[in-house]
């Protein structure tokens, strides 16, 4: 059985290869002619570059190997998005916006789900330095622009705003400890573990955090929310964001204001987008300008990853076939 591949690892046959590439030439197409730029980083980087800024959930994820030339630690890339932030902040080093996407695989040390591939394709955009709401506004429409392309039924986008939960965090004094015990209670929608740990916290405190995991759904979830919630700064600016990008969807949308995927990671804007056929999202994205300052420059980011594997088997697009030349 020497043929035998590693768990969660197959080749991509013809039929689905075929797909895979229609899919990204037509979207890296659509990239560039939004004036994204495309670059293309290393499968494997030193290990301290490759998780910059990324924390905890990304580190699990990476194969770790020494590199025989320094015998420092190495890293198989486990996403992109990271690398790009690098290559804006250092080696581009421009002043203004930069748009730039990106198209390679990525290896997990562990599949997503039971299910998942450990070496997707990632296909993403990145905007980088414009901090306002435009830039939020742009990425979504980019990706929606993207999932129409693909044709695939009925896509949606769940999006939250991490800035939300940590604005009353913040605002409560609340210790990191117990910040971070609230933040796994919040992720599993565990409501009686959240009334537990609020126990002792200030009543409107208390009262706020305990009502997350009730914000979700449509577009009245957010008025639910700016009548219910502290009246905080940070807190209202994200609300104002949310509507911004319910105003311009053009797909169906729904919030979630308990959602804090990537919470050490991203600083604003969050968005999962999903479509029939496709268990899981098809896309992950969001607002990280934390990242850049772990560069060493700071600079405002946001963008999206799509799964190009998993979009093409949800896409009814199929290739045109080549024009086969005749024999001689």
């Amino acid at each position: 059985m020497r043929w035998l591949l590693p768990e969660h690892i197959d080749d991509i046959l013809p039929a689905e290869a075929a797909r895979i590439e229609a899919l990204r030439r037509a979207i890296l197409d659509l990239f560039a002619g939004w004036g994204y730029e495309l670059v293309i980083p290393p499968l494997l980087e030193y290990l301290d570059s490759l998780l910059t800024g990324t924390g905890r959930d990304l580190d699990l994820r990476t194969f770790k190997l020494v590199d025989q030339l320094s015998g420092r630690m190495m890293g198989l890339r486990a996403d992109i998005t990271p690398q790009v932030a690098r290559i804006d902040a250092h080696l581009l080093n421009r002043r203004g916006v930069t748009r730039l996407c990106y198209c390679g695989s990525v290896l997990h040390a562990r599949p997503a789900t039971l299910t998942a591939t450990r070496e997707p394709i990632q296909l993403g955009a990145e905007l980088y330095g414009h901090a306002g709401v435009e830039s939020d506004v742009e990425i979504q429409r980019l990706l929606v622009r993207a999932l129409g392309l693909a044709k695939v039924r009925k896509p949606r986008i769940d999006i939250g705003h991490v800035a939300v939960f940590r604005s009353i965090a913040h605002a409560a004094g609340i210790g990191r400890e117990l910040e971070a015990e609230l933040f796994e209670a919040l992720q599993r929608k565990d409501r009686p573990g959240l009334k537990g740990l609020t126990r002792r916290l200030d009543a409107s405190t208390r009262s706020a955090l305990q009502l997350l995991p009730e914000l979700y759904g449509g577009r009245e979830v957010l008025g639910v929310a700016a009548k219910r919630l502290p009246a905080l700064p940070e807190l209202r600016k994200a609300l104002k964001t949310l509507g911004a990008l319910a105003d311009s969807c053009a797909i169906p949308a729904s919030f979630d204001l308990a959602e804090l995927r990537g919470y050490h990671y991203h600083s604003g804007v969050v968005f999962d987008a999903y479509c029939d056929g496709v268990a899981g999202p098809v896309a992950r994205g969001g607002r990280y300008d934390e990242v850049g300052r772990a560069f060493g420059r700071s600079r405002p980011a946001t963008g999206f990853s799509i799964d190009l594997r998993e979009l093409a088997s949800a896409s009814p697009v199929r290739p045109r076939q080549p024009r086969r030349m005749p024999r001689k």
